[in-house]
């Protein structure tokens, strides 16, 4: 089973109280980052378009996002997140291209 990768997308409430959302964020995220089969999680602030955040969380395989979706601990930072700090909640789940399965990336330049 290939990597995937969930997105979950998202735009703070106006008016945000950032520390209290920092401080909920660094505790609710322990659990997914203990969880079996994460690989690693990244966030993202859309630079053009604040308030927009985008967390993408990679795991092995589809089994070990399974799980933990169906886990107190995921559906306690959705419920939070969507009735405290955030509007607009979107996820997906992203799985490898058949047609480019493997990531591509630039040949170093050398000297001729």
């Amino acid at each position: 089973m290939p990597m995937i990768e969930i997105h979950l997308a998202y735009d703070l409430v106006p008016g945000v109280d950032e520390a209290a959302y920092f401080n909920w964020i660094k505790q609710a995220i322990v659990p997914a980052l203990k969880s079996e089969g994460v690989v690693e999680i990244r966030a993202h602030r859309n630079i053009k378009e604040s308030p927009a955040v985008l967390v993408t969380g990679v795991w092995r395989n589809m089994d070990d996002w399974t799980n933990f979706s169906q886990s107190e601990s995921w559906n306690s930072l959705v419920n939070t997140l969507q009735s405290t700090f955030a509007t607009n909640v979107r996820i997906e789940v992203w799985g490898p291209s058949p047609f480019l399965p493997e990531p591509l990336h630039p040949r170093p330049v050398g000297p001729k």
